[in-house]
């Protein structure tokens, strides 16, 4: 098998991945779509750290459990909630 073999490593990824695809979509030009992808992807990765176990956490777990989960969902909330609110410039 190709790939990380643990849950953890395996999520992250994805969330590595689903982070590019917001950083092109702001680069592209639709930003706030991008913005929210990249909010997304923290709340899914804070939702994996919290039901994850620990024994296959790998490459998603950075400090403790509820640092990670409080952090990762501060960020995702924070970036969808700016997305959402930043009113859009004319032109």
């Amino acid at each position: 098998m190709i790939g990380p073999r643990s849950r953890g490593s395996q999520f992250y990824l994805l969330h590595l991945l689903a982070v590019l695809v917001g950083l092109v979509l702001v680069v592209a030009g639709p930003w706030r779509a991008g913005v929210i992808v990249i909010g997304v992807a923290f709340v899914v990765g804070a939702v994996a750290r919290s039901v994850v176990p620990i024994s296959h956490i790998g490459m998603l777990r950075v400090r403790g459990k509820a640092f990670d989960v409080f952090w990762m969902t501060t960020l995702g909330v924070a970036l969808i909630l700016l997305a959402i609110v930043i009113p859009g410039q004319p032109g």
